[in-house]
């Protein structure tokens, strides 16, 4: 087995090949003049079975294009079997057609991955289960909730008090899968998106006056959503508010909005690396999901059953 790590997220990389004892292969991720990307495998990978570490953050396009000509290279270097993994699937939020002339990128993005060569593909927490249909290679989608609720439990006193609350209808599943590792009660928050990135908070489904609330999401990007429900929710009665989420996208001047909001604290996993800036930040955290990973690539090189992590 062999652990190859593109330029999106190093320090994970480093994190889960520490976990594995392996090292990470020798490999050179490079620009030429005019920003094409150039990659050389610098090891005998001949009938290896390799693990490519690549999220899709930003910048996107960039980190996506890396991961599929590293799959290329491997493919030639004939590799036996090449497991795209990717902490952080990008495009995943494009997964339907929302009117009319729009595309479904999530499926685009599969079809490159697969053409490119990728022989299984190993993701955290999609944003809608249905996009591991959208490849016809093998897709194992694993979940962040029982590290976040470890967290929970090691960090906040009597975590079956807290009111587990899903910011949006569609994330009511997710929430409930972690409402129930802690036996604590479940909310939602009924959101209207007005446009992309643009959303505000309709209704609260729940009582939560006077309840300590966690918001849990897959994703936070402008950080507009979990703000307002945050501030929702202290509206509504609630004693504080904190928000646990998988992915943290950040872009724009999310930082600075969840620095001024209503949240106790956000804390995320670190499939996404983060900007410098979040390190001054008092009210963000990361949970490293390193060992999830890396025991999810142990299994599928050992086929073992990776379901069994979620048991």
């Amino acid at each position: 087995m062999k652990l190859l790590a593109g330029n999106a997220n190093r320090t994970l990389s480093q994190a889960v090949a520490s976990h594995l004892d392996l090292p990470l292969t020798r490999a050179q991720v490079k620009r030429f003049a005019d920003n094409e990307v150039w990659a050389t495998i610098d090891e005998n990978v001949r009938g290896e079975d390799v693990f490519i570490l690549q999220s899709t953050s930003y910048p996107a396009n960039d980190n996506l294009m890396e991961l599929l000509i590293c799959i290329d290279a491997l493919k030639r270097a004939s590799a036996k079997r090449i497991t795209a993994v990717m902490p952080y699937f990008g495009y995943a939020r494009q997964d339907r057609k929302t009117g009319g002339r729009t595309p479904i990128s999530a499926k685009l993005v599969a079809n490159l991955i697969t053409r490119a060569g990728a022989d299984r593909v190993l993701t955290m927490d999609l944003h809608s289960g249905q996009i591991q249909g959208f490849f016809d290679i093998p897709t194992d989608n694993l979940l962040s909730a029982p590290i976040l609720a470890q967290d929970i439990k090691e960090n906040y006193e009597r975590a079956a008090e807290l009111l587990i609350v899903s910011p949006d209808v569609g994330g009511v599943v997710r929430a409930l899968a972690l409402a129930s590792r802690l036996n604590a009660d479940l909310a939602i928050v009924d959101k209207r998106r007005s446009g992309p990135g643009k959303s505000e908070v309709a209704n609260i489904i729940g009582d939560v006056s006077g309840r300590r609330c966690v918001l849990f999401d897959d994703i936070i990007d402008g950080g507009g959503t979990l703000c307002n429900a945050a501030e929702a929710l202290i509206e509504g009665g609630a004693a504080e508010v904190s928000a646990f989420v998988t992915h943290g996208v950040l872009s724009g001047a999310a930082v600075e909005r969840v620095n001024s909001s209503v949240l106790k604290e956000l804390v995320m996993t670190d499939s996404i690396e983060g900007p410098q800036h979040i390190a001054a930040s008092g009210k963000i955290r990361y949970v490293s999901c390193a060992p999830l990973i890396g025991e999810a690539i142990r299994r599928i090189a050992n086929e073992e059953s990776v379901s069994k992590l979620f048991d």
